[in-house]
């Protein structure tokens, strides 16, 4: 990595992969690390600076998250945010007790003792707290920088560049928060604002083709915004030694497995093979109504399929002369992944492996006959940063802009049993969804909207006859990432829209709902 790196180690908040975002958006390069990683991991990274994040713990507590203190020793600066706080004070010979009086939620600061990080900052800051503990007494060395009403808010040591606020800078409301992480990046830690598309691309491409060399890599091509961002890349670097493989697994979209193939063939140049494996698909997932298993089932007949057709495609290639081997006789050739960076994050826990709550997606587990090398030439993105990477390389809009859609597709939405009858009701239903918000104009504004076939049957009347059929809810959310979600109040007039095409014109359904839950507590998805 040639950019200025900030890492962020991970005590357990809800909120660091904000506060990664945050530094980001100062075009600056940040990882989340857990705050267990070695310190040779973080010294690896070559740091600029080190942010320790919040976390629900106390110090004291003994299965407290705990990091090396010897990061805090590497002469960095370091900004410590609410447990980082606490967990700065109390290494460095401070005092943490529990708070008298908690706080939670809004508060004020006074800032009493400027220095760089509150920098063009006014003496009193909007700000939002969450914490039980408190430092009472201060390390040597350091002053008080900022007081609420109850606590100490902020403490510095400026001669050793560590700074350490009570707060969330990082959440919305925290109204100057977003200056005051910019004071601490690009001012205290002097990092260089060049972490952008162009530079992205441009260093991508030539790493990749470094990696493959005179290899052929296989991308696993789904039609979404990720796939495609990646294939495009890997495309750029190595031309047509890239083959993507596009698998109709029987739960897409109406008419998607046919849009696809002309998106990524026409609008990107990609050579696409197509394999129609839908039968194969909806055959496993026969009587299927656990929503982990389908995921399970789905994710394994897909490397079945993409380990048929890539072994094909390489003993083609290989048939002739194409392919070239190692020093041991293996084949190389790579497989492209669209790994996101929350999907690396995800897979990370400060205290153990994280609960699972969904299985990824993405390609895993092939035989090892295949001998197929990774790249991820996402995964240290976000997925609004894919967006703006698709369009550094000139990617069409109607590829960029397209909603996410799951690994599992249409399987995750329709709850129960998936039959063929089932997904063609959803397919139907859905597509009246996307067509009615498009033409509001609100796709482009909205995260995710779509339909979701419920296994509930009530009673209808139709043209004054009685009717039986299945539930359909609506669901439509605003996000930055999918890692949390705010369900959209979309106009009535639109809901009033399509809950009567639906209703009218999708045989099988008689009942249109709304899904407001937010995430938490719910999921983006049904299952």
């Amino acid at each position: 990595m040639d950019s200025s790196t900030v890492v962020i180690l991970d005590f357990g908040a809800q909120y660091t992969q904000l506060i990664a975002r945050r530094v980001r958006e100062f075009n600056v390069f940040s990882v989340v690390l857990p705050c267990t990683a070695p310190l040779d991991a973080i010294t690896a990274l070559n740091p600029i600076g080190i942010v320790l994040s919040g976390g629900p713990s106390s110090v004291y507590d003994a299965d407290a998250p705990k990091a090396d203190a010897a990061v805090l020793d590497l002469g960095l600066p370091v900004l410590g945010i609410c447990y980082g706080m606490q967990f700065m004070a109390h290494h460095l010979g401070g005092k943490v007790v529990p708070s008298d009086k908690r706080e939670y939620g809004d508060a004020v600061v006074d800032v009493v003792q400027t220095n760089k990080l509150f920098a063009d900052l006014p003496d009193e800051l909007q700000v939002w707290m969450s914490h039980g503990d408190s430092v009472v007494d201060l390390p040597t060395g350091f002053n008080v920088a900022a007081k609420t009403e109850t606590a100490l808010a902020s403490i510095a040591n400026e001669a050793t560049r560590m700074y350490a606020v009570q707060w969330h800078p990082e959440v919305a409301h925290s109204k100057q928060g977003t200056a005051l992480l910019k004071n601490f990046v690009l001012n205290i830690c002097g990092a260089q604002a060049n972490w952008t598309p162009a530079h992205f691309v441009e260093t991508t491409v030539d790493a990749i083709r470094k990696q493959v060399g005179s290899g052929h890599a296989i991308c696993a091509l789904s039609g979404g915004v990720d796939s495609a961002v990646a294939a495009v890349l890997v495309s750029k670097a190595i031309g047509d030694r890239l083959t993507c493989i596009f698998v109709n697994n029987g739960v897409l979209r109406k008419n998607e497995f046919a849009q696809v193939q002309a998106n990524m063939r026409e609008k990107l140049g990609l050579k696409v093979v197509a394999v129609d494996a839908s039968k194969r698909f909806l055959q496993q997932l026969g009587g299927i109504t656990d929503p982990e298993t389908k995921r399970k089932i789905i994710g394994r007949e897909f490397i079945t399929v993409f380990d048929d057709e890539a072994a094909r495609i390489l003993k083609e290639q290989e048939k002739h002369g194409e392919l070239q081997h190692d020093a041991t006789g293996n084949e190389i050739a790579w497989l492209v992944q669209g790994t996101l960076y929350p999907d690396v994050i995800e897979s990370s826990s400060v205290k153990g492996p994280s609960q699972t709550i969904k299985s990824h997606h993405n390609v895993g587990g092939l035989p090892e006959n295949m001998k197929l090398k990774l790249i991820e030439p996402l995964r240290d993105l976000f997925k609004d940063e894919v967006r703006r990477v698709g369009r550094d390389l000139g990617m069409p809009d109607d590829v960029l802009d397209r909603q996410p859609f799951p690994g599992p597709g249409l399987a995750v939405r329709i709850v129960g049993e998936i039959t063929p009858e089932r997904v063609e009701i959803l397919q139907n239903a859905d597509d009246i969804v996307v067509y009615e918000i498009k033409k509001a104009g609100l796709y482009k504004k909205i995260w995710q909207s779509f339909a979701v076939l419920l296994p509930v049957k009530s009673v209808g009347v139709m043209g004054d006859q009685r009717t039986y059929a299945y539930t359909c809810a609506i669901r439509a959310v605003h996000s930055e990432d999918g890692m949390t979600a705010d369900w959209v109040p979309l106009p009535y007039e639109v809901l009033k829209t399509i809950s009567s095409r639906i209703v009218n014109e999708v045989r099988g359904i008689n009942r249109v709902v709304y899904d407001i839950t937010s995430k938490p507590p719910g999921t983006i998805e049904w299952e």
